[in-house]
């Protein structure tokens, strides 16, 4: 694309030609050196036009985070009370982090730029807080607590932790399958010795 808009050229674009446009000039030039106005160009639209869609370079590499964010509360609202509480957790990080092998960008491209681009740290910091959040939600409702009780908040950063080392596993060799990483960092929480010296 020549990244010019034509004068009374209707802008159409969407969220995901955006990220796309965006990842090929990652890919290109690397994520600091890649900037609006290059992916504004990339997609054919204003600069203007890409803050409806995106409010910032950072909100691209996450993509419809928020959306995803609803999906994952739907998900969670759906298992039955009878499940416990760690396993419907669990199941639920499984099938969050199931995507279409076609998918585009590739999901390990995603994740391996959200996790390791030191300019997207702190970005992620409060990705991260508002995913663990919908975990609280959930555990809260179940155990009858406040969200901000220890037990809610606790099972929030665990779930994060497992799901992060399960990344970090899977981008080692991406052959493998990311839902079974996560599901093996799971049994792996669960089957650690209860720690006897633990303070009573």
């Amino acid at each position: 694309m020549t990244g010019r808009v034509s004068v009374g050229r209707p802008e159409v674009t969407s969220h995901a030609s955006i990220e796309q446009a965006a990842f090929r000039l990652f890919a290109q030039r690397g994520f600091e050196a890649t900037t609006l106005d290059d992916i504004a160009a990339e997609v054919g639209i204003a600069r203007r036009t890409l803050f409806r869609y995106f409010p910032s370079k950072n909100d691209i590499a996450w993509g419809e985070f928020d959306r995803t964010l609803d999906g994952f509360r739907d998900l969670l609202a759906a298992t039955p009370d009878d499940v416990p509480l760690l396993q419907a957790v669990a199941s639920g990080v499984v099938a969050f982090n199931e995507f279409p092998a076609d998918a585009t960008p590739p999901h390990a491209e995603r994740m391996r730029l959200i996790l390791r681009t030191p300019a997207l740290q702190a970005h992620s910091v409060l990705r991260y807080a508002q995913w663990r959040q919908v975990i609280a939600d959930y555990a809260a409702r179940r155990l009858e607590v406040s969200p901000d009780d220890l037990q809610p908040q606790l099972l929030g950063h665990l779930a994060l932790a497992l799901a992060l080392t399960a990344y970090d596993q899977w981008l080692r060799d991406t052959s493998s399958s990311l839902p079974t990483q996560i599901e093996e960092a799971a049994r792996a929480l669960i089957s650690l010795p209860a720690g006897r010296d633990w303070p009573q």
